[in-house]
């Protein structure tokens, strides 16, 4: 799938430049794709560093397989081929979780350390399995509690209402993850779907499964040696953490019950907006402390054992780079050369018979392929129609509720050294889509 993608993108760059002329930008965006490449790969190095550190504690002091235990029920039925205590079940709940809170800092090293342990399981090097393709899918249109970039444009540009595409945006992305799961499962039965052997597509037995990521982590992960009762100085440090942070939750949810004064923040007026907040801020120092003194409590030593986490991040980001390259090169090509002022051109008489804004035409066509694009057109649209009209709180919510499908896939397939995607990509899509025409619909009955 990905190879008949890079190159459609590929030489349709090269023709519609030729054609508009613009074959100067074509070469312009080649090369800026392959620096935003190398700067994204390092620019996430110290951040899997500090996560996959963190990671390692938790597997080191069950808290993973506890977690994955506790939701099995659904995990189960979501990654059947996944075993129930498997440590991807955990990584991927923590990716999920962290999703949810819009922490796109702790979500991407932990989805890729979710994609590490998936590949401990895949018989087939290079292929994506079904479980890649579903947690692929999932991450592709993953719920979001509140979308805080998208409100932060609106609430900079002067609206009057910002967090009213909370719920446009919540409900947009639960459609697009419904979508997302459902077809994963579908595309998954068919035959074109099917994974192709390969010369180098040897099915491996299952005791070798768990060394199948090995040119890119190097931990023995799934050894975890027997565990000592938490020690009582642990429980007790561990209770005071908690109520330490709930206390600090309390006062940015309630400040009236601490003699605080309400946020000056027009996005924080009402509690919802506020308690999510308080969690998307909270989350990450909560983690950072509570995982290392429970892994003390445990006898694990932390220190070491963070450090040898660390290390995974090296070989992580050095996977990671040439498929970032390949991807955002070819798309940088396919911007440069008008490609997607062409499409909006050619899809503007279908859609507005529609009534689909044409406004939203590029907006939607430029999601899946780029973030920082899709950023500037939504800061564009708002600036220009002003933050609260319809279509400016539509093209948050579509910004809110859709994601990057092709960085994606070349992120996290690329740090497995996954080439054939099977259903992930039209899984991803299909959930885009999704939120796109239910974002225009949601908006429109209820803004």
């Amino acid at each position: 799938m990905l190879n008949y993608i890079w190159l459609a993108l590929v030489l349709l760059a090269v023709a519609i430049g030729g054609w508009n002329d613009r074959l100067k930008d074509v070469t312009g965006g080649a090369l800026d794709g392959a620096k935003t490449a190398v700067t994204i790969a390092l620019g996430l190095w110290g951040i899997m560093a500090l996560w996959l550190g963190v990671m390692r504690l938790a597997e080191r002091a069950g808290l993973v397989q506890r977690i994955a235990y506790g939701l099995r029920p659904l995990m189960r039925r979501l990654f059947p081929e996944v075993p129930p205590d498997h440590p991807a079940m955990g990584s991927m709940l923590m990716n999920m979780a962290a999703n949810m809170l819009g922490l796109g800092n702790a979500a991407t090293p932990l989805g890729l350390r979710a994609m590490r342990d998936l590949e401990s399981l895949n018989p087939r090097p290079g292929v994506a399995s079904n479980a890649m393709c579903t947690f692929l899918a999932i991450n592709t249109s993953s719920v979001q509690l509140i979308p805080a970039t998208a409100i932060a444009i609106l609430a900079s540009a002067g609206s009057t209402r910002p967090t009213a595409i909370v719920g446009t945006a919540f409900f947009a992305t639960l459609c697009a993850a419904t979508v997302a799961v459902l077809s994963a499962k579908f595309f998954e039965r068919l035959s074109i779907f099917r994974p192709r052997r390969t010369t180098t597509d040897n099915e491996k037995p299952t005791s070798q499964r768990e060394t199948s990521a090995a040119g890119a982590f190097d931990d023995d992960t799934l050894s975890t040696p027997p565990l000592s009762r938490p020690a009582p100085w642990g429980m007790i440090a561990l209770v005071l953490l908690a109520v330490f942070f709930l206390m600090l939750f309390a006062r940015m949810v309630m400040p009236d019950l601490f003699r605080l004064p309400m946020p000056a923040d027009p996005a924080l007026q009402n509690a919802f907006a506020r308690m999510v907040n308080a969690l998307s801020i909270l989350a990450i120092p909560f983690l950072l402390s509570f995982f290392p003194v429970y892994a003390a409590a445990r006898g694990i030593k932390v220190y070491d054992e963070f450090v040898e986490g660390a290390k995974e991040a090296f070989n992580v980001i050095m996977r990671i780079i040439p498929f970032l390259v390949t991807m955002l090169v070819a798309i940088g090509m396919f911007k440069g050369a008008g490609g997607i002022d062409l499409l909006t051109k050619l899809l503007s008489p279908i859609l507005t018979p529609l009534h689909f804004p044409t406004d939203l035409v590029p907006l939607a066509l430029m999601r899946p392929l780029s973030g920082s694009a899709t950023l500037a057109l939504l800061t564009d649209i708002v600036h220009r129609l002003g933050p609260d009209s319809i279509i400016s709180l539509t093209a948050a919510t579509i910004y809110g509720s859709t994601e990057t499908t092709f960085y994606v896939v070349a992120v996290y397939f690329g740090a497995v050294g996954i080439k054939q995607t099977r259903h992930a990509i039209p899984a991803g899509l299909l959930a885009d889509l999704t939120g796109i025409i239910v974002s225009v619909i949601i908006c429109r009955a209820v803004l």
